[in-house]
């Protein structure tokens, strides 16, 4: 294990899924780390986890990403602990099926808030610092989502598509700063977020899931070559790439139909 005992690693959305597969991943590499999520209880376990097997500090901070102030209320308690954030990741997400005129405005709404609004708060809180210290490294967890628009999820899409572009645009920005930017795309992962997103039944969650574990060691891998872009799974990147070469209007089309719920013989 290489020893990174005096840097810390701030992670967003550890409490499960892919957040807490990168907040193991980073512990095991030596980071001490700051972990966010609403839920005190998995932190403080994922916390005493991460102390006994790897040696390092974990601090909890449970705070609701979706509250606009959220933010500055951790980026503020960063701070008066005394801890200097090297690495920042903002994993923290959900989603939500269905038609859009359907959907509750104000889940949408907090979507927006936690997938995008929050990231860039908190990128911006944090970046200055990297930037002086001419030191650190940030990891945005979008999506294979990202790359084109996704009827039944209408909202979810536009929010990764936004990570995607927001991420390689800073990434140019911070060129020869010392400080670089690095967006992961999974594609259909083992998660708990199709349940709170109710598209378990959707043909898109059937198969050919990726773990939580091997998503996160390839967002660790990535971060640490300085990659702007990793989409891990070589289906995956098959299928962006074939997207990619499609007409927009068979591109949503196509997306449409995997996204709808399996029909069910009797």
């Amino acid at each position: 294990m290489t020893t990174r005992s005096n840097m810390t690693a701030l992670i967003t959305g550890a409490s499960s899924g892919i957040g807490y597969d990168l907040a193991k991943e980073f512990a095991s590499h030596g980071y001490n780390v700051v972990l966010v999520a609403r839920s005190k209880d998995k932190l403080e376990q994922l916390a005493q986890e991460l102390r006994a097997t790897y040696g390092i500090k974990a601090v909890v901070l449970a705070q609701d990403l979706s509250a606009i102030g959220a933010p500055q209320t951790i980026f503020e308690q960063v701070e008066q602990s005394g801890v200097t954030v090297d690495i920042l990741v903002n994993n923290a997400g959900f989603g939500s099926y269905g038609f859009f005129h359907e959907l509750d405005v104000q889940k949408e709404l907090e979507m927006i808030q936690l997938n995008t609004s929050a990231l860039v708060y908190l990128t911006r809180l944090f970046l200055p610092g990297m930037v002086a210290r001419h030191h650190g490294k940030i990891l945005n967890v979008a999506s294979t989502a990202a790359f084109q628009p996704g009827p039944l999820m209408a909202v979810y899409y536009a929010t990764k598509a936004f990570t995607l572009h927001f991420s390689e645009a800073i990434a140019n920005e911070l060129e020869g700063t010392g400080v670089t930017v690095t967006v992961l795309c999974p594609g259909r992962t083992e998660t708990g977020f199709e349940a709170r997103a109710a598209m378990q039944e959707s043909k898109l969650m059937q198969n050919g899931l990726m773990s939580s574990a091997s998503v996160a060691k390839a967002g660790y891998a990535a971060l640490m070559q300085d990659k702007t872009i990793i989409i891990p799974g070589f289906p995956n990147r098959m299928i962006v790439g074939l997207l990619r070469l499609m007409p927009r209007n068979m591109v949503t089309r196509f997306v449409r139909n995997v996204q709808e719920r399996r029909t069910h013989s009797s």
